[in-house]
């Protein structure tokens, strides 16, 4: 029923600054700017999904819960935008699996600069019944025009999208049994907790656990982002020439991986990039 992750929003405190951050920390232009119902918008399109940053505009209800929520942080990831291909029977799907699926929108959107349109189907799942992490479904009448790279070593598109738990099994239960998610790995380990691999499309959504004393178990979180990258080294390199801090470049758990963290110019969202090699040729 689910194709993949459309998109991530992140909400951040200044439209313009966290813009000119994913400019730099992407390598690519936004694909579509608007502004309305009590927010600024600015998203970057990429291979496989949609990164919205989203900032509280004005005075409206909106506009004061997104404020609550960011509290007093520079960004934070608000929610997770599954793309389906057939609404209707997503819609009813989630009603089975008692997630108290919102009635079906149609929305539409207009682009500042260019004046395009996009149009869409959108339901979302009660909140509560997702272990706190807000979730839509939306069915596209049209895609998204892609961002244009506009420096060398460009990010291209996500590799997976991390949410921490503090109950695996309920986890689980959700992504897989009830969003019909593939899950691809399970593995635990003394040093860093239990990963979970969930396939969505062409991308993962990661769920870990790592036990905190006084953790709440009823509520997961979405908690970073891994960029895939084609040349980690040569991404690194255009970083820091940029101005922000990375680390070294080290392998990833997953053999045939690289990464690195990113620690700064990232609106406060927890950020890795991702290499991975290219496989044999059989």
């Amino acid at each position: 029923m689910i194709t993949g992750l459309d998109h991530v929003v992140a909400l951040v405190r200044d439209i313009g600054a966290a813009k000119a951050a994913y400019q730099t920390l992407l390598a690519r232009a936004p694909a579509w700017q608007n502004s309305g119902e009590g927010a600024d918008r600015v998203l970057f399109t990429l291979e496989n999904m949609t990164i919205e940053l989203m900032a509280p505009s004005g005075f409206s209800v909106t506009a004061d819960r997104m404020r609550a929520l960011l509290d007093d942080q520079e960004g934070v990831l608000a929610s997770l935008c599954f793309r389906v291909a057939d609404m209707s029977r997503m819609h009813r799907r989630l009603q089975r699996v008692a997630l108290s699926p919102d009635p079906v929108a149609e929305v539409e959107s207009s682009d500042d600069e260019s004046g395009a349109v996009l149009h869409w189907k959108r339901t979302r799942a009660a909140t509560e019944l997702t272990r706190g992490v807000r979730m839509f479904f939306l069915e596209l009448a049209d895609e998204r025009p892609l961002s244009p790279a506009t420096d060398i070593a460009p990010i291209d598109a996500l590799d997976h999208v991390v949410v921490t738990t503090e109950d695996s099994e309920r986890a689980a239960a959700l992504y897989g049994a009830r969003l019909g998610l593939d899950l691809a790995l399970d593995r635990s380990h003394q040093d860093w907790g239990q990963l979970m691999f969930f396939r969505c499309g062409d991308l993962i959504v990661e769920v870990v656990r790592r036990p905190v004393a006084g953790g709440d178990l009823a509520h997961d979180r979405l908690w970073g982002l891994s960029w895939r990258v084609a040349d980690i080294d040569a991404t690194r390199a255009r970083l820091i020439a940029a101005g922000l801090d990375v680390t070294e470049v080290r392998n990833g758990r997953k053999p045939g991986t690289r990464i690195m963290t990113v620690r700064n110019g990232t609106c406060g969202i927890q950020t890795v990039l991702l290499e991975r090699s290219p496989k044999p040729v059989e």
